[in-house]
């Protein structure tokens, strides 16, 4: 293995040591988050095209688009499309709102160290309580470098969902 990539994972893992355990919480919330997210872009880069084209061509190769049926029709259409589009932007959503949470958490655990600490040391074992407040803080950035990472591309998701239904049901006109 190449002694960068070595270089990497012991920086990593010296900073998920600096952090307490939860911070694996965390990075599994990332991973699957940015999983999420990943795909919902391959989504909209390939087959969302393909799944308009078929909701256009199947509008399209009505003989009448008037009478109420057809109405219904299109916006069966519309809304079949609209649910593969918005398929785990609520899930990405979640994860955003849970990672500053999981930070919480992180600093809850890390201050209950501070304080056993104080319990049992008194305040004269700074060093001891150093590594708590260190854990304490550090998973509160993780969680919010975490959120933030995900907040941005969740709303340009949302908008690209919002974007392209408005497309899809201005292709779907009704004949007057």
């Amino acid at each position: 293995m190449p002694e960068f990539v070595i270089v990497i994972f012991e920086a990593i893992r010296d900073f998920m040591d600096l952090g307490g355990p939860v911070l694996y919480l965390i990075a599994a919330l990332l991973i699957v988050m940015w999983y999420m997210i990943l795909e919902r872009i391959l989504y909209f880069r390939g087959a969302h095209k393909a799944l308009v084209k078929a909701a256009i061509d199947e509008w399209e190769g009505r003989p009448e688009r008037i009478s109420w049926a057809a109405h219904q029709v299109r916006e069966q259409l519309v809304s079949s499309v609209a649910v593969k589009m918005r398929e785990n932007l609520s899930m990405i959503q979640a994860c955003v709102a849970l990672a500053p949470l999981f930070g919480l958490l992180g600093t809850v655990t890390g201050m209950i160290e501070v304080f056993q600490v104080m319990a049992i040391n008194g305040t004269s074992n700074a060093r001891a309580m150093a590594g708590g407040v260190s854990q304490a803080t550090v998973p509160t950035m993780a969680g919010m470098v975490a959120a933030l990472s995900g907040l941005f591309l969740s709303f340009w998701l949302q908008r690209k969902y919002e974007q392209e239904r408005e497309l899809l049901n201005e292709h779907l006109t009704l004949d007057h």
